[in-house]
Formats: C-alpha cells, structure tokens, sequence
C-alpha cells in the first residue's frame, strides 16, 4: 500500500508493542451498548477498537442485550450492567471509554455520561451521547476534560452549539473545542479535528465510500482504541480519521461499515513498515 506523503506527524506517536508487552499493558477500552435491539453499533466500535490494538476490549451493556452480544463476539469481552453505579463499577481501571453509538436518546444515556466523565477514563462521546445534551449542552461540557474527544457529524453539532457553524466549519470547529475544554472532531467530506489549545488538522484523504450506515461507529472505537493506548487525544483522533478513510480507500465500492475493521491490519501494516 502506497502511503500519502502529507501523513501528519501523529506517525511517530502511534503505539506499537514491543516484544515484551502484554494485553493490559496495551490498554483497555469500554464500550457501552444499547439495549437489546440496539446492539449493533457497539459491537462494530468495540471490534474496531481491538483491531486497532487495544490490549483488551469490554462491551458494558443493559442487562438484556447480553444474551443478544454474547454469541456475536468472541475476543471481546462482556459485562451487564443495571444501574450507573453498576457502570461506575464495570469501567474501573479501564483507559478509555466510548459511550453514543445507539445508546438511546434517553436519561439513562445523560446519567452514563455524567457517571462516566467521574472515572477517570477518557471518553469518547459520540452518537446518541451528544444528540441526548441537545438543549443542554452546558451539562455536557461541564463534566469533559482536555483528553476526552466529541465526534459530531453536523447535525449532532447544531445540536450542541447552535448557530456556530454559520462561521464556517475551521472556525466553529475551533470555537466547539475551546469552548468545551476538548478534542472536537466534526465530521464531513473533510473532516476537522480542533484541539482547546487552538490546534486544527483537516483529514486529506476522505472518500465517498464511507457514506454508509455504521462507519462512524467503528470510528468512534478506533479514537477509542488508540486512546485507550494512550495516544494523546488529539493525535489519536487525527490518526483514526486518516487510517478510517484509508481503510475504505482500499475497500472502495460496495463497502459496508462490517468491512472497515478488516481492512486495519494492511492499513496498521503499511504504517509500521513505513517506520523511519
């Protein structure tokens, strides 16, 4: 696989095991799911997420959609929970956490959140978890800290910052960032991920093929993973978005968001060839 010469330097911080490394060493990644009939897109991050290298991967999940997860996964691992302290519990000595992909828009999804950004664990907020703070966004913003990433598409960010993106997109990606303490990743054609510190990358190699059902899931747990290896939050971000659309680069027609996942170790191969 050819590799773009304008790769960004988040190459020299991706975190590859040495020869004495072991899983927990490579780090630990939650992923919370919806309930039973809303299961699919947690399973796509958390897969994500172990592809990319998290040492171990756990889908927390409502107590009845574990018999609905338990015969789909198989590396992955599996604990219910029901109630926010039982969450609390699960998550604890995990690096990274993401928690929206069908979640819900519920209450139960607003509490989670809140609980989860008191663990300690970094996060990634994405999908239901944002849409479910729209007209409270403060509530959001209060409890997030410089290393947790938000990954709104842009109705999810008019959700949570109304009228900002009549500045246009590098602004108000900028603005989202500095005003919630965090790593900001919006996504699009091109898609654009702002730091608080003012910092702004723009992905150069989008592609068409990732406009399908589920892809901004197994995104979610590729930030998720490297985070939970604990790649700065800013490059993790950077480095899932390029390798996300190189993935389905390589796929191209026909890509379903299922086929993502397996295309990571070529694309994680070329990378660690390309090691200078």
């Amino acid at each position: 696989m050819k590799l773009s010469p304008s790769l960004s330097d988040w190459r020299i911080s991706l975190p590859w095991p040495g020869p004495d490394t072991h899983k927990h060493q490579r780090g630990r990644l939650g992923v919370v799911s919806g309930r039973a009939h809303q299961t699919g897109a947690a399973r796509l991050a958390a897969r994500a997420g172990l592809r990319i290298g998290a040492g171990v991967v756990r889908i927390l999940c409502p107590p009845d959609a574990a018999a609905v997860i338990a015969p789909a996964i198989e590396a992955i691992m599996l604990t219910p929970f029901g109630s926010v302290e039982a969450l609390t519990e699960a998550v604890e000595g995990m690096d990274a956490v993401v928690i929206g992909p069908a979640a819900g828009v519920t209450d139960a999804t607003r509490a989670n959140v809140r609980a989860l950004a008191a663990t300690g664990a970094a996060l990634i907020v994405d999908a239901d978890a944002l849409t479910v703070f729209e007209g409270w966004p403060q509530d959001l913003f209060e409890v997030l800290d410089r290393d947790d990433v938000l990954t709104p598409h842009e109705g999810e960010f008019k959700r949570l910052f109304p009228g900002l993106l009549e500045k246009g997109r590098e602004a108000a990606a900028r603005e989202a960032a500095k005003r919630v303490g965090c790593v900001v990743l919006l996504k699009g054609p091109q898609t654009l991920i702002a730091a608080p510190d003012g910092r702004l990358a723009v992905n150069d190699n989008g592609t068409p093929w990732l406009a399908t059902a589920g892809t901004g899931d197994v995104l979610a747990g590729m930030i998720g993973g490297l985070m939970a290896q604990r790649m700065d939050s800013f490059d993790a971000a950077r480095a899932a978005v390029w390798m996300h659309a190189e993935a389905a680069r390589g796929f191209g027609p026909g890509l379903i968001a299922e086929d993502l996942p397996e295309r990571l170790p070529s694309v994680l191969g070329a990378l660690y060839d390309a090691r200078s």
